[in-house]
């Protein structure tokens, strides 16, 4: 092979090199460039994810501080009717320690007579037993027969009335057991027709339909709002 041969078969293998340079640097810089894109496109991915998953958190503690508030607001307002009852509770205790001093005083037989007439004319029946303590005894059986015929002169009808002394009502607080949950502060229950009638005209009776009705009027004096 001559010198301008060799210089001919230079010249082909210089331009097959630099064509070859030439697509591999097209070749990278396309690679480069669809790696940016496909690089630009994960990180927009990543970043749609991410903006969701705060939207989504922050969306999700709003909610909680919603359930929060409502439950502070919830709690709130329980401990306040809880204190708005305490009160009122207080007041009805109050009473129901006076009206234990009801029985001592000298006109409780009257009261005694009173109660079983407003009974009889309740429940309307002729042959009644007449419930009370058992330390009331005396004076409920000397309220009988007054009781019997004041309502006679009253309704001009002549009622049966004796002492059940087998079903006695649970003892005043002075004379219950310690710590008893049953007391009574006095007063009567009349009993017809074997027991399938009953009318509870006890103090105690007496004092919590008086507070039933009293506590809506009771709460709005102490708290000026109806609760």
């Amino acid at each position: 092979m001559d010198k301008s041969q060799e210089k001919r078969l230079a010249n082909m293998v210089a331009f097959i090199n630099k064509e070859a340079q030439d697509k591999a640097s097209e070749i990278e810089l396309k690679a480069q460039e669809d790696c940016d894109v496909e690089t630009a496109k994960i990180v927009q991915s990543q970043k749609q994810k991410i903006s969701q998953e705060f939207d989504r958190k922050e969306k999700q503690v709003l909610v909680n501080k919603k359930i929060a508030r409502s439950n502070e607001t919830s709690q709130s307002r329980l401990q306040l009717l809880k204190a708005r009852e305490t009160g009122v509770q207080k007041i009805f205790n109050a009473a129901r320690e006076k009206l234990n001093d009801i029985s001592a005083r000298s006109n409780y037989k009257d009261l005694i007579v009173s109660l079983i007439l407003q009974a009889l004319r309740k429940i309307e029946e002729t042959d009644v037993e007449v419930r009370c303590r058992e330390e009331d005894n005396r004076i409920v059986q000397e309220a009988i027969p007054i009781a019997a015929s004041e309502f006679e002169k009253i309704t001009n009808i002549k009622v049966t009335l004796k002492l059940d002394t087998k079903h006695p009502l649970p003892p005043s607080p002075k004379n219950a057991a310690p710590k008893a949950l049953n007391t009574c502060a006095g007063g009567i229950v009349l009993s017809a027709r074997g027991g399938r009638i009953l009318c509870n005209n006890t103090l105690d009776a007496r004092l919590q339909n008086a507070f039933d009705i009293a506590t809506p009027k009771i709460r709005n004096i102490l708290f000026k709002t109806e609760v």
